[in-house]
This record gives structure tokens, C-alpha cells and sequence, in this order.
């Protein structure tokens, strides 16, 4: 019997650190090479990590719910030597070291004993030196992932005086959270009346705590409120013409898609709608990435739409469902969900006639989607009377960044959204 050993992948540059959420076999388990073995949860995406090799789960190293450093040993599958040994890497394994950082198995010839896995280094502080001068200890530190980043920005907190427990010394969300919590001068004041306090559970209460994305998804929307100037516009879109062409197409596109060609065709017009806030400055971004908000069972993701602007209208609704797809099975890698440029989120699936979102940071606007459904509606006539007919309607609500974003920035915009879909060309398909 040969024995490999799984590791922590890093799924991402920046990422240092993963969380093992949930173990899909159990110790005396036989598993196929590829197989889901366990998911993980980092700051960037939820993944399934498929087993590197065919055997039996030998040993479980770490515990569901720990959050371990990359490249930790998080168990052992026993296997035949010729089966470890013979035929050549599977496809899976041959692309996960570079798209997905998945677990690398070990060479067939290695020993019996199991090495100990990497411990995480002592928490350690770490402060800058007098003479300005950087270490290399301070760089490795300053590492740690966009959120902790994020968190501490908004708290105003260097990282460098945080006791770090991750890799390298690096700070972790929990580090920055305990830390922030130990020091409560050093978050700025809230405004009175403003935060509350939290609730205590009463008898009988059932007390669910937050899985690792429901966490990032509430400081993203709290980070988002207290950083930009939220104001939000309405506009009613008639979508009869729409559902005239989806009635007449052989492939019939949702009306999600038709929305997304729209917006991509007008972000390129009004470029201050694709934008981002640096400082005191506006980034215009070349690249219209459109984000599409998918609701799941265990929390809110939101993949990115590459160059949507140069997609048909099929090429978008292919897109748009095998991004919904590999987000539910949670096969997302983490250049899916990055460099958004535009965000839409389509709460109108569930049935509201319309609703504000929350910008998604680090973007200046962001699309929401009433139910699309027939109403009454008053139409004007070719001689100039009016009638009552019904008509297939819907809301599109679009909150923005008044820092950057003028009402009449916005309403031009949606109002040539709104022109593109009640008039939708037969060759923007």
C-alpha cells in the first residue's frame, strides 16, 4: 500500500489560508481520483476539491470548520502502489496546480510514516522598525487576504500591529476580528442610534452561527453602505418586444440575458457607470465584466461576465448558466468571481415588483431586476389615442455611487437600457 497525502490547496495568489467546511467521505471510505472529497471556504470562493489519487480514506488530519495555512496535510488516502504508480495524471489533476491549487498527491515511493502537517506559526507581533525600513517578516504580513486588507482599512488598523496565527505570521480574519474587538477605540464611532448592539436568544430559540460566506457577505454589504453614497433610480421597462423575440427563438434566451446585452452595450457609452473610486480619483475601467448575483441554499455569490460586451446574446445566456451552474455545484474557480466591473442582481426570480441593492465594492453601480410579468398597462395609439393593454412589465431599480455617479449620469444610462429593450433590434441577437 502506497500513501498520499492531500494538501490545503491555495485557490488564488493572495489566498494564504483555507477553510475545510465540510468532509464529503468519512475515514474507511473508498474514493474515486476526482472524486469531491471535501469543500473548503477562503475569502475568494466556495469549491469542491476533488480527490488526487483512487483508494481509501485513511485519515482525516483536519477538523470540519478549522481554518488551516495552503499546502497543510489534511489527510491521508491509502492506495495500491501500482495504482498510484501506472497511467498518467488525470485530467483534473493535470490543470488543478495552476487553475485551482488543488492537493498535489505524493510521489508513490515516499515512506510509510506520515509527516506531521506544517503548523501555523505563533502569533507573533510585529512591529515596523525605527529607521522606516521594511523586513522581510513585514512583507509576508502584509499578505494577508483582501478582506482582512479590507477590514482593516475600514477600521483604521495597521496590520502590522496585529498578533498574526496565520502562515508566516500573516494576520486572518479572525486575528483582525479578536483584535478590533480587544480594542474598541481603534473602529471609528458609530453614529448614534445607528448600530444595535445584537440580540440574545430567548428559550426555545434556535441558534444558527454564520458559515464563512454568510461572514463575508455581511462585512462586503456593511463595508459598502459606509463607503459609498448610496441613492438609487426606477425606471418601468415595457419587455413585450423581448418576450415577442424569446416566443419567436428556437434557443430561447432569458430575460436576464436580453437585460445583460443591454447593459453591455450602453456601459461602453456611459463609461462613469463602469467605473471605480480611487481616492480622490475616478478609474474608468476598459473592460465591461459584468457581475450576476447568484442566490444559493448556503449563502450569495456573485461570478463575473469577461468582456460581456463582445458576447452575442446566446453567447451571454450560454455564459450566464454555466456560471449558475458551477456556483450551485460549486465548481467556481477563483478568476470567476474577480474583476467585475458592473454588477446585476435578479431578485425579481423570487417575485418582488422591485427592491435597492447594495453596490458591490469595489464598483460604482449596480442593476437589480423586478419580476417581469404581464399588467395593465395605458398604451398610446398610432392615432393618438389611449387604451388599456396588457403588457409584459418589469422594474429596474439602480443604486449608484453619488460620489462619482450623477442622477443624470444614471438615468441616462437606464433610460437607454430601457429604449435598447422595448426596441430590441433583431440583429443585436
Amino acid at each position: 500500500m502506497a500513501r498520499v497525502d492531500v494538501l490545503m490547496p491555495q485557490m488564488g495568489e493572495s489566498i494564504a489560508e483555507g477553510t475545510l467546511s465540510k468532509w464529503l467521505k468519512k475515514v474507511g471510505d473508498e474514493v474515486k481520483r476526482d472524486e469531491p472529497l471535501f469543500e473548503i471556504s477562503t475569502d475568494k470562493v466556495d469549491a469542491e476539491i476533488p480527490a488526487p489519487t483512487a483508494g481509501v480514506l485513511a485519515e482525516i488530519k483536519v477538523q470540519e470548520g478549522q481554518t488551516v495555512p495552503v499546502q497543510t496535510l489534511v489527510a491521508v488516502i491509502e492506495t495500491d502502489k501500482g495504482a498510484a504508480s501506472s497511467g498518467a495524471p488525470s485530467a483534473a489533476a493535470q490543470r488543478a496546480p495552476a487553475a485551482t491549487g488543488a492537493p498535489v498527491a505524493a510521489a508513490p515511493s515516499a515512506p510509510a510514516a506520515v509527516a506531521p502537517a506544517p503548523r501555523a506559526a505563533a502569533p507573533v507581533a510585529v512591529a515596523p522598525k525605527g529607521d522606516g525600513a521594511e523586513t522581510a517578516e513585514d512583507r509576508l504580513r502584509k499578505k494577508s487576504t483582501p478582506l482582512v486588507r479590507k477590514i482593516a482599512a475600514e477600521h483604521r488598523v495597521d496590520i502590522l500591529t496585529i498578533p498574526g496565527s496565520g502562515f508566516a505570521g500573516r494576520v486572518t480574519k479572525q486575528d483582525i476580528l479578536g483584535y478590533i474587538e480587544r480594542a474598541p477605540t481603534a473602529a471609528p464611532p458609530p453614529a448614534p442610534g445607528t448600530q444595535f448592539p445584537g440580540a440574545e436568544p430567548w428559550p426555545g430559540d434556535r441558534v444558527e452561527p454564520w458559515s464563512k460566506i454568510r461572514k463575508i457577505t455581511a462585512d462586503h454589504m456593511i463595508m459598502s453602505r459606509r463607503t459609498s453614497a448610496h441613492v438609487a433610480s426606477f425606471f418601468e421597462v415595457d419587455f413585450t418586444r423581448v418576450a415577442q423575440l424569446r416566443a419567436k427563438a428556437t434557443e430561447k434566451p432569458t430575460f436576464l440575458a436580453y437585460i445583460v446585452k443591454a447593459c453591455a452595450v450602453n456601459l461602453r457609452k456611459h463609461p462613469v457607470v463602469n467605473a471605480a473610486v480611487a481616492g480622490d480619483s475616478t478609474i474608468y475601467r476598459a473592460e465591461i465584466n459584468i457581475g450576476i448575483a447568484v442566490a444559493l441554499d448556503w449563502g450569495l455569490i456573485v461570478p463575473v461576465i469577461k468582456h460581456a460586451d463582445e458576447l452575442s446574446l446566446m453567447g451571454l445566456a450560454r455564459v450566464i448558466a454555466d456560471l449558475g451552474e458551477r456556483a450551485r455545484t460549486k465548481k467556481l474557480l477563483p478568476d470567476d468571481i474577480q474583476r467585475g466591473t458592473f454588477t446585476i442582481t435578479n431578485p425579481g426570480g423570487f417575485g418582488p415588483f422591485a427592491g435597492i441593492p447594495i453596490i458591490n465594492q469595489p464598483q460604482v453601480a449596480i442593476l437589480g431586476v423586478g419580476a417581469i410579468e404581464k399588467r395593465p398597462k395605458v398604451v398610446t395609439l398610432p392615432d393618438g389615442s389611449d387604451t388599456i393593454a396588457v403588457r409584459t412589465m418589469g422594474m429596474l431599480t439602480m443604486s449608484y455611487d453619488h460620489r462619482i455617479v450623477d442622477g443624470a449620469d444614471a438615468d441616462r444610462f437606464l433610460a437607454d437600457v430601457k429604449k435598447m429593450l422595448q426596441e430590441f433590434p433583431e440583429g443585436a441577437v
